[in-house]
């Protein structure tokens, strides 16, 4: 099959060569085609014959006209070529008895704006032709598919199409059979190279049958052609636009079938370009020539304005299928409807200016027009700023939400806890929107290796794209574009980069400027929650590794204490709204309960002597819980600092301690931060909670001094002392337990000196 259209193509093509070559010959020449004339022995030319499609009839020129001047110069060789009649606009002949003056059209010298239209831009689209056939077999050199030469086919037809038209207005009656049977074979190769294309691709597109069918109809057409003058068959030409127009309706109906069944699949975006490229191909043509032509019996715009846009298919199919990266047209087509919506309101305004002004029977000066054009478009302008502020996140697509997706995402990543999981949001947020369909995450170390970071789920292809892993791990937020997809840096940890490898089954689109900058947005915020998540990874480590070493840091030892603070303070709080209130109503009802009962009558001693007890328990009670919420949270320390909570400490331990104690804080004036008071405090304590408990002791000295840089707590007593070995047993163990956390967590230093019946000191030091 593929040697059958290869040869094919090659032999369209250097038929292409010469049927140019020969269009050039005649139109260079200035030939009337169909004109016959001889030379008399007058050295005059005499017209022979006219064929019904020549140009010599439009010029009304007639068998046996003599013709005695051509252009306003006497007939010589120059307008005779192989018997034709040459290079004639402006004609006097001789018609009987009479000199009759002839006039043609300028539209048909090289020169006219017609001409542009006719030889030029078909010339174009050959040598775009010519370019694009150069690439189409670059590319299919090693691939050699079916698809590929049925596209050069479609190029060579549609360039002949145009450039025979020039010839059929010099009335070259083989060119009308070539341009209709090229013309009408141009939907029909189109709806044949997509049949194979997604045949190739294997994606079902059953347009086989009707394909062949349609091929059918280009030949009844040139048939039919072939007797149109002969017979007069002047419905032939609505019939040739009409089975154009069928065929084009064909084509449409099979790309929005196809594009309907395939919406929720990767080939959607590419039948979705195929049915923008011809709509905005076949429109003009369509509708402004040829329904118009049909049904109204004239065209808006000839054929020869309308027709340049077919250039638009060509070019669309050759782009998509040489290049690797294609535009975003969703991108392309919303700014095309966000500006075409704003040039409504200019358009009316202008057109309406020039309505008022004709019908007036004015006319415009340089300085109105100036005056209201800039006033409507300065409107317009300022109306566009407006409704960019209001629907900025819905001006071009409500599926490109960038701003709002990225809210989604940032929403999502308050609930991640662990790197998958940031990457499982990542990924979904980019299929969501962009048009791929799978998305991988790999690691890439300091040596360069590529690791995947999805055990779980089979490794993906990656090799193609070792290149371009290499150069996207320069910043995050890099992005490099490959056929399929693209590759960006998401993260890093320490000298290991994140790369996200997005890919889909075809060739993506390139990404728009508004893509490039989301999905920066996006691996910027993922940049930033990976590395939270790996520090509190890393962190968690390290408590596991200290937990089981058996010694915790001094910040997390801050922490602690910092958190028994607070549940301390709490409790006090708790202990004093609500018990101590309790307790202090409570005895208040007792003490008047009482009052009263001495007053009505004499009571029983003993009863009395029990109230008068349970009072005093109640007011011991009340005593106690006071005192346990200032051990709580000792009030006096927040008050009026360290020195003086200590001494108030001090006071309220001797009115219970067996022992005297001896404070001395007169040499302290160092300026302290409130936790690191609070825990010299709560180690005072933890030292007169021990003596009272275990020391046995006469005499307790505590000294609280500052020098320089330094703060120094020093405890004493004469007590039994004990075995530092043994600890002194377990409750006294505990105590300097905590005493000795709290020192490290003050990062500070403690020195204990004490045995059995010698007392026992300690010297705690720490720098400020």
């Amino acid at each position: 099959m593929s040697y059958f259209y290869k040869h094919l193509s090659i032999a369209l093509l250097i038929f292409s060569f010469f049927y140019i070559a020969h269009i050039i010959y005649f139109t260079q020449n200035g030939i009337l085609v169909g004109t016959y004339v001889v030379e008399t022995s007058k050295h005059e030319l005499k017209v022979v014959k006219i064929t019904k499609s020549s140009y010599g009839r439009y010029l009304n020129l007639k068998e046996g006209d003599k013709i005695l001047e051509i252009n306003g110069h006497m007939p010589s060789s120059q307008n005779v070529k192989n018997g034709y009649l040459a290079k004639a606009n402006n004609l006097k002949v001789e018609r009987g008895n009479h000199e009759i003056q002839l006039h043609g059209s300028e539209d048909l010298s090289l020169n006219s704006s017609v001409s542009f239209f006719i030889y030029i831009v078909p010339c174009i689209l050959f040598a775009l032709s010519l370019l694009c056939i150069f690439y189409i077999y670059k590319v299919n050199r090693i691939k050699n598919t079916v698809s590929a030469y049925i596209l050069i086919c479609f190029l060579i037809f549609i360039s002949i199409a145009y450039l025979s038209a020039g010839g059929v207005t010099r009335g070259y009656e083989i060119n009308r059979y070539v341009n209709l049977f090229t013309f009408l074979n141009v939907p029909v190769l189109y709806l044949h190279f997509l049949y194979q294309y997604f045949k190739e691709l294997k994606i079902k597109f059953s347009a086989k049958s009707i394909v062949y069918i349609l091929y059918s109809l280009p030949v009844l057409n040139v048939v039919t052609e072939l007797f149109r003058y002969r017979y007069d068959l002047y419905f032939v030409r609505d019939m040739n636009l009409l089975t154009f127009f069928i065929e084009i309706i064909i084509v449409y109906m099979y790309i929005i079938y196809y594009g309907i069944i395939y919406r929720k699949r990767d080939h959607a975006y590419l039948l979705k370009v195929l049915l923008i490229s011809n709509t905005i191909a076949f429109l003009p043509f369509t509708v402004l020539y040829l329904l118009s032509e049909i049904i109204l019996g004239q065209y808006i715009y000839s054929a020869i304005v309308t027709a340049p846009f077919l250039l638009i298919i060509p070019l669309a199919l050759v782009y998509q299928f040489v290049v690797n990266k294609i535009y975003d047209i969703d991108f392309l087509l919303g700014r095309i409807r966000y500006y075409s919506f704003l040039s409504i309101v200019p358009t009316i305004g202008v057109v309406w200016l020039s309505i008022l002004y004709e019908s007036k029977g004015n006319h415009f000066n340089t300085i109105q027009i100036t005056l209201y054009v800039f006033l409507i478009f300065l409107a317009v302008f300022y109306t566009k700023e407006v409704l960019d502020y209001k629907f900025r996140l819905k001006r071009f697509s409500e599926k490109y939400n960038y701003q709002d997706s990225i809210y989604k995402y940032t929403q999502l990543l308050k609930s991640v806890s662990a790197l998958n999981q940031v990457f499982m949001n990542l990924k979904k947020t980019i299929l969501d929107v962009l048009p791929v369909s799978k998305a991988y995450i790999f690691e890439i170390n300091s040596d360069g290796d590529i690791l995947y970071f999805d055990k779980q789920n089979s490794e993906p292809n990656w090799q193609p794209y070792k290149k371009e892993f290499d150069k996207v791990t320069s910043e995050i937020g890099k992005i490099i574009e490959v056929n399929q997809g693209f590759l960006m840096k998401i993260g890093e940890r320490g000298a290991n980069s994140y790369v996200l490898l997005c890919l889909s089954s075809i060739n993506t689109p390139r990404l728009t400027r508004d893509e490039i900058s989301w999905l920066k947005t996006l691996s910027f915020y993922t940049s930033v929650s990976m590395e939270n998540i790996l520090q509190i990874e890393e962190l968690m480590n390290h408590l596991q590794d200290l937990k089981q070493q058996g010694s915790n840091p001094v910040w997390l030892k801050k922490l602690m204490f910092t958190i028994e603070e607070k549940q301390r303070s709490d409790l006090a709080r708790d202990l004093h709204d609500s018990v101590l209130q309790d307790l202090i109503s409570l005895k208040r009802q007792c003490e008047l309960f009482l009052a009263d009962f001495k007053k009505e009558e004499p009571c029983q001693l003993e009863v009395q002597d029990k109230l008068h007890q349970m009072n005093e328990q109640m007011s011991d009670v009340i005593l106690m819980t006071r005192e346990t919420c200032h051990e709580l949270r000792p009030q006096l320390l927040y008050d009026l600092g360290l020195v003086k909570a200590v001494s108030k400490l001090a006071a309220q331990q001797q009115e219970r301690a067996p022992f005297h104690i001896r404070l001395n804080t007169g040499r302290f004036t160092a300026a302290l931060d409130l936790d690191t008071q609070l825990n010299l405090y709560r180690i005072i304590q933890e030292f007169l909670s021990n003596a009272m408990k275990h020391s046995q002791a006469n005499e307790v000295l505590i000294m609280l001094i500052s020098i320089q840089n330094k703060v120094i707590l020093h405890y004493e007593d004469d007590g039994v002392g004990c075995n530092q070995e043994e600890g002194g047993g377990q409750s006294m163990s505990m105590g300097l337990s905590g005493i000795k956390e709290r020192v490290r967590a003050l990062d500070g230093r403690m020195k204990i000196d004490t045995s059995e019946g010698n007392g026992f000191k300690a010297d705690i030091e720490m720098e400020l």
